[in-house]
């Protein structure tokens, strides 16, 4: 898998939870108003959806810790690397161009690696959970 993979991949990722958080606010936005107008299961269903929104973003945050120490074994197995510079004569490995220390510089340098770097999330945020309130 090369690099540029891997940001559309996590570009996808990014994209689908943004289309789960925008279907989660119209159907808050429906309960909100079914119970603004009287329906008394459109409260209990509000906090069903909140149950819900709160299990996605624990989802998403877990993900979101494992995309963050894949990036951090890398990152470590890259200053390995350069730590070891015997190791730069090793075919495939370290120092060449299309070898180990290539693939993950692209992969370090990449917008995935920056933004799971910069601790960049995706996914259903705080006011949305509160906004179902």
């Amino acid at each position: 898998m090369d690099v540029q993979t891997i940001d559309q991949q996590y570009q996808q990722l990014q994209a689908e939870a943004q289309q789960t958080t925008a279907k989660l606010q119209v159907l808050a936005d429906k309960l909100q108003a079914a119970a603004s107008s009287g329906d008394q299961n459109a409260r209990e269903w509000q906090l069903d959806l909140k149950e819900i929104a709160l299990a996605i973003q624990s989802e998403q945050n877990q993900m979101l810790l494992l995309l963050q120490a894949l990036h951090g074994f890398i990152a470590a197995q890259q200053q390995a690397a350069q730590a070891y510079p015997q190791w730069s004569g090793q075919p495939g490995y370290a120092g060449q161009q299309g070898g180990f220390m290539g693939a993950l510089s692209g992969f370090l340098n990449s917008g995935f690696g920056r933004a799971i770097e910069m601790g960049a999330g995706f996914g259903i945020g705080d006011d949305l959970i509160n906004k179902i309130f």
